[in-house]
């Protein structure tokens, strides 16, 4: 079994909008509450996250099952500093495909991601507190989200399609104790940033994330290497031959590249030709070269109060005059992006970036 072996504090995360698409209809609803029967055990999806067998013992040390993957991708997005597992179920006898330098996936795979934190961020192992568990299920309709809320004995969790808000207490790294708000999507919002062409899709489930090496049994192995080794992935002709991305975390890389990989994970699902901000000509995939794209000396489309007093997105060697910071470095509604996914500042992300800013030519 895959054993992940670095757990990256969260990003979300859902997305860093530095220009928001305009839109002219209306915010959409959150969907009504289903009734329970219509949500017993045994009909799809399944009430309860037992139901679906992922996880072997007690639920809450979400042991994977033999039907289920571990996996890793290389930057997570940051979900107020939530830890998170995840995890992959293939049907039996099918593949994953890639086609044109995408993963395919077969109906009926289903992404598991669970959120959780430790009573104190200096134990990361111990006093361990599951919130939710979101999945994403490729049925024959294209990819449907479900969240599911944690009890508070850790023995199960139910879907709640509305989501919820819960009071979260940890103690930081530093030793003090952080009270946040902790918000769970409803089913709805999961499209604000899980959406390609107006289509659900996953984010962090793709070729460049996933591509790198991961601690598997007692030896250090690609991971999708091992998916190949085991016989549910297709068309991998190796780590070399497909994009790959570093960790934005780790400080032994190039700045560059711990930035571009940074925006993407947390802000290219939006801010791309595909993504809901295409229109504000600002798009963060981690190969971008064109530094007007990337928002070096370009004013915003349409950020409105988000810009505050600045003009540009980026203002080389001024991260203190740059619109991206701005937003990074806020929780006002209105100003801080992501709108959804944090109700706290990602100080270490703020500060990667802002020493990208900072050490470009001016």
């Amino acid at each position: 079994m895959l054993k992940i072996t670095s757990r990256i504090l969260g990003l979300a995360g859902i997305c860093l909008f530095i220009s928001c698409k305009e839109s002219t209809q209306e915010p959409e609803q959150p969907p009504k509450e289903p009734l329970q029967e219509e949500l017993a055990d045994g009909e799809y999806p399944y009430r309860r996250l037992s139901t679906y067998g992922f996880f072997e013992g007690e639920m809450k040390n979400l042991q994977a099952s033999s039907s289920i993957l571990p996996y890793e991708p290389a930057s997570s997005l940051f979900t107020d500093y939530a830890l998170k597992s995840r995890f992959i179920s293939i049907p039996t006898s099918e593949k994953v495909k890639i086609h044109e330098g995408n993963f395919q996936f077969p109906t009926g795979t289903i992404l598991i991601k669970n959120f959780y934190y430790p009573a104190d961020f200096n134990k990361p192992e111990e006093n361990l507190k599951i919130i939710e568990t979101r999945l994403l299920i490729h049925s024959e309709k294209g990819w449907e989200a479900f969240p599911y809320i944690w009890n508070e004995e850790q023995t199960d969790a139910v879907l709640k399609v509305v989501g919820g808000e819960l009071e979260v207490k940890f103690i930081q790294k530093n030793g003090e104790e952080q009270v946040i708000n902790y918000l769970i999507p409803n089913k709805n919002q999961c499209k604000t940033c899980h959406n390609s062409s107006e289509e659900l899709a996953p984010i962090g489930v793709k070729i460049k994330h996933l591509n790198h090496e991961v601690s598997i049994g007692q030896k250090i192995q690609n991971q999708l290497t091992y998916w190949k080794e085991k016989g549910v992935l297709e068309g991998f002709d190796g780590p070399d031959e497909h994009p790959s991305l570093v960790n934005y975390a780790d400080e032994t890389q190039a700045l560059s590249d711990r930035a571009m990989a940074y925006l993407d994970i947390n802000c290219s699902h939006c801010h791309q030709s595909e993504g809901p901000a295409s229109t504000s000509g600002l798009f963060l995939q981690f190969d971008q070269k064109d530094p007007m794209k990337l928002g070096v000396m370009k004013t915003p489309v349409a950020a409105g109060n988000g810009a505050g007093a600045f003009d540009y997105d980026i203002v080389p060697g001024k991260a203190e005059e740059s619109i991206i910071t701005y937003r990074m470095n806020s929780t006002e509604v209105g100003i801080a992006m992501p709108e959804l996914g944090r109700t706290t500042i990602h100080q270490e992300g703020v500060a990667l970036i802002r020493e990208w800013i900072n050490s470009m030519d001016k």
